[in-house]
């Protein structure tokens, strides 16, 4: 597998190995110890499949606490995934990172913790999976609005549809900086 490393520290982009002939393809969607041979050592605790529509677009949905990284991808169609360093002192607060994922290109998009997160649909329908690090918590979910001017987030789909809740987040530059991630150096 190739790791592609986007300029903002954490997220990585996973190119798997997959073997393919007439009868289809194989690949390994996980497996821990080559995953952490080549720098994600995590440990996953949820999985996640969302179903939808051309147009649709879920996010930019963050937890704290109870932080969550994700290791997303595509079973069926193509999405336009988003990432957002909110991670209060980071060098690369409030800058994202967009890339495509689909089925037939077969790749993941690993965001860990402290990035705020969403996706539009490019195809008629989407599979979407995502593998979680943390549980999923109501009591601790936040969100910034989708088309907050500050971060500038370039969508492929200029009329989305959002659900209730994703209307009504607010801009990043109006959330209590204390109520956000905190970075932290990485070590080593």
């Amino acid at each position: 597998m190739k790791i592609l490393k986007p300029e903002i520290p954490g997220l990585l982009v996973i190119e798997p190995d997959v073997f393919g002939d007439q009868r289809g393809f194989f690949m390994e969607t996980w497996n821990a110890k080559r995953y952490a041979e080549a720098g994600l050592d995590v440990n996953f605790v949820q999985d996640n499949l969302s179903y939808s529509s051309y147009g649709v677009l879920r996010g930019l949905h963050y937890q704290q606490p109870n932080a969550q990284g994700k290791l997303v991808y595509v079973l069926q169609g193509r999405v336009y995934d988003v990432a957002v360093d909110i991670r209060v002192g980071s060098p690369s607060f409030g800058q994202w990172y967009g890339v495509e994922l689909s089925a037939e290109n077969k790749m993941q998009f690993f965001i860990p913790e402290g990035f705020a997160h969403g996706y539009c649909v490019l195809s008629e329908t989407a599979l979407f999976a995502y593998k979680c690090t943390d549980f999923y918590s109501p009591a601790t979910e936040g969100g910034i609005a989708w088309n907050d001017p500050d971060l500038g987030i370039d969508w492929p789909v200029k009329e989305p549809l959002l659900s209730d809740k994703d209307t009504k987040y607010p801009l990043l530059r109006e959330i209590d900086l204390n109520k956000l991630p905190q970075w932290s150096e990485p070590h080593g």
